[in-house]
């Protein structure tokens, strides 16, 4: 395996991680900053009233796009196993 084969593997590897991880993310971040402004409009400073909310939404998120996650992750499985083949004869 050449070094442009593996850093082609770790980028995929990186970008898919990515892609997986950012609607959990993006769940969070946004339910965070409307829990935030709420607690700043209300002036409430409970620390629970900002957490519960977030795990329920980006639990919520992964249920959603659990069958989108689940399809790209076996799609770089299936491609990454195809070039297995490629990569050891270089």
């Amino acid at each position: 395996m050449d070094i442009d084969a593996a850093v082609e593997l770790v980028r995929a590897a990186v970008l898919n991680a990515m892609l997986i991880g950012s609607p959990l993310l993006l769940m969070g971040m946004v339910v965070g900053l409307i829990i935030s402004l709420l607690q700043a409009l209300t002036q409430i400073q409970d620390q629970t009233l900002n957490a519960v909310p977030k795990i329920l939404a980006m639990v919520l998120a992964l249920v959603l796009c659990l069958p989108w996650i689940a399809n790209t992750m076996i799609e770089y499985t299936r491609t990454t196993f195809m070039q297995i083949p490629q990569v050891v004869a270089r």
